[in-house]
């Protein structure tokens, strides 16, 4: 199973190498672990996000053992199944960044606040997004 799967993202990689989904940088943390990725996400244009959300936690959370959910969040219908690749995942969360889904948020503060108060949750989410970056406040 490991060697199929290792093959598969190494598939995948290249894939995204040669042809990488726009505004997306994705690949394995070192090339001799294809099973740890990190990926760097320009935030969608005329968002709050707009720049880079360079933390894959939102993303990488779906790919855990089966019945193990480390969030406490997801439905058995939203687990990780083979159709899926690397690609369609960062794209997914990039869609999510464009068209949030406030009435299923996994952090309900903030889907409450995106809802009630979208000024100031612009303000906050610009202000991590610069954090996360290193660009001054």
């Amino acid at each position: 199973m490991a060697g199929s799967a290792l093959r598969r993202l190494m598939a995948e990689y290249k894939q995204l190498t040669l042809n990488p989904p726009e505004g997306i940088i994705a690949g394995p943390i070192n090339e001799e672990n294809f099973f740890e990725w990190e990926a760097l996400i320009t935030g969608p244009e005329g968002t709050c996000f707009e720049g880079v959300y360079s933390d894959g936690r939102v993303c990488i959370s779906i790919l855990h053992a089966p019945g193990d959910d480390p969030m406490g969040y997801e439905s058995s219908a939203e687990r990780w199944s083979p159709v899926q690749s690397v690609e369609k995942i960062l794209l997914s969360v990039v869609s999510m960044l464009a068209e949030p889904n406030d009435e299923s948020g996994a952090n309900v503060d903030a889907a409450k606040m995106w809802r009630e108060n979208r000024e100031e949750f612009n303000k906050i989410a610009e202000r991590i997004v610069r954090r996360t970056l290193g660009i001054p406040t």
